[in-house]
């Protein structure tokens, strides 16, 4: 199976330095313009079906690519972002600093890790994202799908499943195209991201 694993568009939250996670924002003007440019991209991939998370900002990019390729959707809950922010959700992060100095600190003190008050704790979110991930690419029905999903998850993926280690850079509509054998995932190419190593 080839898989095209894509990170949403640049959203509001982006562009106004929130905490995301679960917070639910949409995609800015030039976010719509790269999932535009990622559709066309896309367009001779022969890819069948578009699984994507329920968050606003994944099913604007996927509605975008969708508009050009007019394949089947699935939305996959498993696969929106991480709440990895619990308390500080949605908040400008200079007031975030000002407000939860100490949550801030914790989030800081290790990015997978940390106990921020009411986020999501790794392990849970990367029981679901691989889960989730395994089930969609053992379909034996489609040979090449696309997911579009969140730096969270594609990360956890790249770390937990692929052992590739950390990003380096992972732009905004970036393309991971992996393949899967019955053993397997291989990383074949990287677009608009760079691993660590």
């Amino acid at each position: 199976m080839k898989i095209y694993l894509i990170r949403h568009g640049e959203t509001t939250g982006d562009i106004e330095d929130r905490y995301g996670g679960d917070y639910d924002d949409h995609l800015t003007e030039k976010g719509k313009q790269q999932a535009q440019d990622l559709a066309q991209y896309l367009k001779n991939k022969n890819i069948e079906i578009i699984y994507h998370s329920p968050k606003i900002r994944a099913r604007e990019t996927t509605q975008i690519i969708n508009h050009y390729l007019n394949l089947k959707l699935q939305e996959i809950t498993d696969l929106r972002e991480r709440n990895a922010y619990g308390i500080l959700t949605g908040l400008i992060k200079s007031q975030a600093k000002q407000k939860y100095p100490e949550q801030v600190a914790e989030l800081l003190r290790d990015k997978l890790y940390h106990k921020v008050k009411n986020s999501e704790d790794y392990d849970s979110f990367k029981k679901r994202v691989t889960i989730a991930f395994d089930k969609i690419t053992h379909n034996q029905k489609y040979s090449t799908i696309a997911i579009v999903c969140h730096g969270g998850p594609i990360s956890c993926i790249v770390r937990e499943l692929l052992n590739l280690g950390e990003f380096k850079k992972l732009g905004d509509c970036a393309v991971l195209e992996i393949e899967r054998n019955s053993k397997s995932y291989k990383l074949i190419k990287l677009t608009n991201a760079e691993l660590e190593r």
